[in-house]
């Protein structure tokens, strides 16, 4: 039997009898034969009813009993709609041990070879450091015991005394006194006579065997073992008179106090956020958090992974994360809250420091030991809240870091200049524009270097080395191109390549800080971003890495397409969304990834993006303008036994971009309006074929693109060209002759107004 249609019939029988009769109508007596036959045949009519009502709404009713009817119901005479399907079975065994996160086996810091250095150097170090501070106090405590042996033997031989008169039984037997027990009172008595004759005869023996030990160590023994045997003896003593409140023996270290971190303070601080959802939960009795693992000690510190409530976000914690230290009773550089890749919004690690991050001890730079070092090898370059190394791979990427002034921007960017400069194969241009000549130490061994307040003079100095590396970048893919498929597999620059001095294909390293200086001057500007975007895309491969600092993260100070392609990005404090997202990327704000959350103390302090898996905090090392000078002396003295040092004195080489348009002047005749970039190779080849020479051994379609990146600097673009050859109509990339004069007329007027 269909239970449904029963119930359908049912439901229907019950409204009829509870409808409210007419004034004339008395009660209705229900046939139940005719009731049963209706029940048997409801199964067989169900589907007829449903289509005759889909097709006239009327039918089987009134339009008032149809308003009338259950909202709940779904056609007519339905029961409640069922939005929640069955339960679902779930997974299997094996799907579930499949998708189970498998914890390390070895502790993270036992598998870092860095980690585990950096832990044995610190224990080495802190039990060193106790036993000489004790071996060197170690007479004046000699010293202490033997001035408290007398006491320390009035206290033997009284606490001896005490011991064979039994005295610790005395309260007892006074309190059966007290009591007048007679009975009890001479069973301890008769105790204590025993007690006492037992410990006379030891304390006796004892005294013969010591007198008789002493007697005979004073004839027999030699005078060192006299003299150890009495030291002993004092300090033994010495030991036994020490007052509780004036101890012997010195602290060598003054260990920090850690207060555990317990689920009901985590709780506590959440609950003082101010959060809606959460104080919700809490009004019902009910925790607000929910802890996904149990909290643990994680480096110098402590970790609680928890689920906030329902449509309570990480960011939203962020928001409050002032609160969230005030409730923890922690200072705002201990208290770190963050997402977690790749879970909900709602999934939190809490990390609360035993001390303040920026104030806690960092070790010293690791290339500080070295001397010297490789870009193809990782670049250590700050240590995150757990006091942990972070470091990452300069070569194959770029570099932008930004903040607000003051915040330890310029020394975050000089760590990887240093890095830079202790590579002896390294390829420097140094510049900044703030003009303080933060980066002087960098002069010496820097193919070239400025250092000005955006004077018009240092821009454009800084223009002709961008152009410079730009035109590295196509003779690098050059050499690249020409070397056989077994030595240069992957088509760009390794180590075996850059260590080969004939190739050229060493690293190259560009700094500018302030570039904001640049990107916004008023005539070069656009040449630079375009310059500086050309460099970022094609110099991964091509051993080119660009290193960019600014204090104005905006739209106007660094360019979209700049921003945009950076690979490694490292923020400090900033004040606004718009500065987070346009050093980190776009939606890093949304993402709780925020650089708005440090303050004024957090110096050197900033996210760190595109380093690694996921974002995360890091503080950079810190090297003072001493420590820079000593290291780049360093560095010199490596570049002149390499001879990779810079001479100052030799002439500085053409580049072939500072008379490319005037070379197209040349081969372009003035009737000729339109020409293919094809031929606009081959007639320079021509005219100079030491510059041009390799330009035309292209094939055609790398000619037309390759001069196509050569022009795009100067704002001029390539459009089709049409051409009438043997009867049929070819169109090719070409450029017009006018808009190169223009470019020109343009630049020449400029420089005579400068």
């Amino acid at each position: 039997m269909n239970h449904d249609d029963e119930n359908d019939f049912f439901n229907r029988l019950e409204a009829d009898m509870t409808a409210a009769p007419g004034p004339d109508s008395g009660a209705d007596v229900v046939d139940l034969d005719k009731a049963r036959s209706a029940r048997n045949e409801s199964a067989d009519s169900t589907a007829a009813e449903s289509g005759d009502r889909s097709a006239d709404p009327t039918a089987h009713g009134s339009g008032s009993e149809s308003a009338g009817s259950d909202p709940t119901r779904s056609g007519s005479g339905s029961g409640p709609v069922m939005v929640d399907g069955p339960a679902p079975a779930g997974l299997g065994f094996m799907d579930r041990v499949k998708g189970a996160k498998r914890r390390p086996i070895v502790p993270m810091w036992l598998m870092s070879t860095a980690e585990l250095k950096a832990a044995t150097g610190w224990v080495a170090g802190h039990y060193g450091h106790k036993a000489g501070y004790h071996a060197l106090r170690s007479p004046v405590y000699a010293a202490r015991l033997a001035l408290l042996s007398p006491r320390g033997a009035a206290k033997f031989v009284g606490d001896t005394m005490r011991w064979v008169a039994d005295k610790e039984g005395e309260p007892v037997r006074l309190s059966a006194v007290r009591r007048e027990d007679a009975a009890e009172y001479l069973k301890l008595s008769r105790q204590r006579d025993g007690r006492v004759r037992l410990r006379t005869l030891v304390a006796v023996l004892a005294s013969i065997i010591g007198m008789g030990a002493a007697l005979a160590l004073y004839v027999l023994a030699p005078g060192w073992l006299q003299m150890v045997s009495v030291g002993a003896l004092l300090l033994a003593l010495g030991h036994l008179g020490r007052r509780e409140d004036a101890p012997v023996i010195t602290r060598a270290v003054d260990l920090p106090q850690v207060q555990r971190l317990t689920s009901d303070i985590v709780a506590r601080a959440f609950a003082a956020l101010g959060i809606a959802e959460i104080n919700k939960q809490a009004a019902k009795g009910k925790p607000g958090i929910e802890f996904k693992a149990p909290i643990q000690r994680d480096g110098k510190g402590w970790r609680a992974d928890l689920d906030l409530p329902y449509g309570v976000t990480v960011s939203d914690v962020l928001d409050r994360r002032e609160r969230l230290a005030s409730g923890l009773r922690k200072s705002l550089g201990c208290v770190w809250p963050e997402p977690v890749p790749g879970e909900h919004p709602g999934r939190v690690m809490l990390w609360v420091g035993d001390q303040d991050m920026a104030r806690a001890p960092q070790p010293s730079w690791p290339l500080l030991k070295t001397g010297t070092t490789s870009l193809f090898k990782p670049v250590p370059y700050g240590t995150d809240p757990r006091g942990r190394l972070v470091g990452f791979d300069l070569m194959y990427a770029n570099f932008l870091t930004g903040a607000m002034p003051g915040r330890g921007k310029t020394f975050a960017l000089r760590i990887l200049l240093l890095a830079a400069a202790m590579d002896p194969t390294c390829e420097l241009h140094t510049w900044e524009f703030k003009g303080t000549g933060d980066f002087s130490s960098f002069q010496p061994i820097s193919h070239s270097y400025g250092s000005g307040p955006g004077d018009d003079a240092t821009v454009e100095g800084c223009v002709d080395a961008m152009e410079y590396v730009y035109g590295e970048l196509d003779r690098r893919a050059r050499v690249i191109n020409g070397l056989p498929k077994d030595i240069c597999p992957e088509n760009k620059v390794t180590p075996a390549l850059a260590a080969k001095k004939s190739l050229g294909l060493h690293p190259l390293v560009m700094s500018i800080d302030e570039c904001q200086e640049v990107f916004t001057h008023e005539r070069l500007g656009k040449k630079a971003a375009e310059l500086a975007t050309a460099i970022i895309k094609r110099g991964r491969a091509l051993g080119v890495i660009l290193l960019l600092g600014t204090q104005r993260p905006d739209a106007d100070s660094l360019p979209k397409a700049i921003s945009a392609n950076v690979g490694i990005r490292f923020c400090l404090q900033v004040m606004g969304q718009p500065e987070n997202d346009m050093v980190l990327g776009t939606s890093m704000y949304k993402n709780g990834i925020r650089a708005t959350s440090f303050t004024a103390a957090d110096l050197g302090i900033g996210y760190l993006v595109g380093a690694g898996p996921n974002p995360q905090i890091v503080r950079s090392y810190y090297i003072d303008n001493a420590n820079a000078e000593v290291i780049c002396q360093k560095a010199k003295a490596a570049r002149a036994a390499a001879g990779t040092l810079p001479n100052p004195d030799a002439p500085k080489k053409e580049k072939a971009a500072d008379t490319l348009l005037a070379d197209i002047l040349a081969v372009i005749p003035a009737d000729e309006a339109k020409v293919w970039n094809e031929t606009v190779v081959e007639r320079l080849a021509e005219l100079r074929p030491e510059r041009y020479g390799d330009w035309a051994r292209m094939s055609g379609e790398e000619q037309t693109a390759h001069l196509t990146a050569a022009l795009k600097p100067y704002g001029i673009a390539a459009g089709q060209v049409g051409r009438r050859i043997d009867g049929k109509f070819v169109n090719k990339r070409g450029i017009k002759r006018d808009e190169i004069a223009t470019t020109v007329a343009e630049r020449n007027r400029n420089r005579d107004a400068s």
